[in-house]
């Protein structure tokens, strides 16, 4: 009876940008993850002209309320690309249903660069 009564008070609208930004920071804190990836594929003109550099390496798809996250990076020289993206796919996941609730059905990930440290190149 309780739920009944707290879903007709009103409804909750959580945008793609903050899903996206909760994937970015989620995906940043994964030990091997160099930074986010520009991937000119996930992103239309409209999108490339008014939004954040998070739109363009994390694109989202909802379908009734279930997500599917492709998240696009660059990975640091000598990271287990296998091991590395596992960890951002459960951490994307993870992130993504405590905070808002919505049920992440996949998490892509796509490496699109390796990043190789100055100092260790020299």
């Amino acid at each position: 009876m309780e739920r009944e009564k707290r879903e007709t008070v009103g409804n909750l609208k959580i945008s793609q940008e903050v899903v996206a930004t909760i994937a970015n920071f989620a995906t940043k804190e994964i030990d091997g993850v160099a930074s986010m990836a520009y991937c000119p594929a996930a992103v239309n003109l409209k999108k490339f002209l008014t939004k954040s550099q998070t739109a363009k390496s994390i694109n989202i798809e909802m379908n009734d309320d279930v997500a599917v996250i492709d998240v696009y990076v660059n990975l640091k020289y000598g990271a287990k690309i296998p091991i590395v993206s596992e960890n951002i796919q459960k951490s994307v996941k993870n992130a993504v249903q405590n905070m808002t609730g919505i049920v992440v059905a996949k998490v892509n990930i796509f490496v699109v660069g390796i990043t190789f440290d100055e100092a260790a190149a020299q």
